[in-house]
């Protein structure tokens, strides 16, 4: 055991001084004014069975200290009478379109961006799921991030919603874990390989959309966001960082919900192989569950051993606990969460296996891929 929990620590000396400064829980979108000459901006917020969250959403982005500004709210077959609560609004800045049932190859939410995208001609445009509220200067914080960088994508890690216990436990390790799959240094990296984006605010800009090919170039992808960041950052620069200018309204009241969010991806994450669902699975259970288990069972230096690796993943957790306001106590727990992950990820694989494949707001994306562009 000493030499499996010796790899597993020094794997953590690599995490830590090797991989991104992903533990940094770092950059955050900061308010700026907006620009001296702004571009016109239109939001385009795809909407399917949102009622309880999109008067609350767009009532957020017509107060945005920002013009020209406009917003397209495409209504996905809403059956909860999200469009009816949209059109009440009577903002003449506000467009609702009812959007067509997605084409062959589509996935819902991306037929129904094209859609909204259609709508408009400006310049830049934002792209924001309809269970998030911004504070007033976001879009001109947005704006000015991507001005002033020349930027072609810029996407934040907006605050989830983290009240009840299984949010409390199991959300921020969710942007953890992200931030440890796609270290936001290498993605803002013009020089690294490493592309990805947070779907829930996307500021694109229209040129780059173009040159890629419109939406339509990752028109069958689940995990959308990322497949949309890789496609832009082949001939462009993308930035993506946190954010408390902007907040999730999507809640996750009970352990069940966050299984089922993460297991809805993650076996399309792992492109659907069984060799690298077992690689994971491995790897996982070394970086995260030797060293407890040998700190906790082992003698000898495997328990030193162990016990420097718990330490390590437990500190790296720690500027992620502060983001979300939560007692460093949870960092302690890591392993417990990881081993969560795990499970969720195992159960997205049986799920595909039994032909369950993904399901999400009442569709079926059997047999969908994980990323788009060639």
């Amino acid at each position: 055991m000493s030499l499996l929990t010796a790899l597993a620590l020094l794997i953590w000396v690599y995490l830590w001084l090797g991989h991104g400064r992903f533990w940094q829980s770092a950059p955050e979108l900061q308010p700026a004014p907006a620009p001296e000459h702004a571009p016109a901006v239109t939001i385009v917020v795809p909407a399917r069975d949102e009622a309880a969250s999109i008067d609350a959403c767009l009532r957020s982005l017509l107060a945005q200290a920002y013009a020209p500004l406009s917003v397209v709210l495409v209504d996905d077959g809403s059956s909860d009478g999200t469009g009816d609560i949209a059109r009440a609004i009577a903002d003449p800045r506000l467009c609702v379109i009812a959007g067509r049932p997605p084409p062959p190859g589509w996935s819902g939410k991306l037929w129904a961006l094209a859609q909204g995208i259609e709508q408009t001609e400006a310049p830049l445009l934002l792209l924001t799921d309809a269970d998030i509220v911004h504070q007033p200067g976001h879009v001109a914080a947005l704006v000015a991030k991507a001005e002033a960088g020349a930027l072609d994508l810029v996407s934040e890690m907006v605050a989830l919603h983290c009240a009840s216990l299984a949010e409390r436990a199991l959300v921020p390790a969710f942007v953890f874990f992200f931030q440890l799959l796609y270290p936001f240094a290498w993605v803002n990296d013009p020089l690294r390989a490493t592309a990805a984006a947070a779907g829930g605010s996307m500021l694109l800009r229209r040129r780059a959309l173009e040159r890629i090919g419109g939406i339509a170039a990752v028109r069958g992808a689940l995990i959308d966001d990322v497949a949309l960041a890789r496609v832009v950052a082949r001939g462009g620069r993308i930035w993506l960082g946190h954010s408390r200018l902007a907040r999730s309204l999507r809640p996750y009241p009970g352990f069940a919900d966050i299984w089922r969010m993460i297991a809805r991806t993650a076996f399309v994450q792992l492109r659907r192989s069984a060799v690298l669902l077992a690689l994971t699975t491995l790897g996982m259970a070394l970086v995260w569950l030797l060293p407890p288990a040998a700190a906790l069972f082992a003698h000898g230096p495997a328990r030193w051993l162990g016990l420097l690796g718990w330490l390590a993943a437990s500190a790296s957790y720690l500027p992620t606990l502060r983001r979300f306001a939560r007692s460093p106590l949870w960092a302690i727990v890591l392993p417990l969460i990881a081993a969560f992950y795990m499970a969720a990820t195992i159960g997205s694989a049986l799920d595909h296996w039994r032909g369950r494949g993904v399901v999400w707001k009442q569709r079926a994306y059997a047999g969908r891929r994980a990323e788009g562009g060639a």
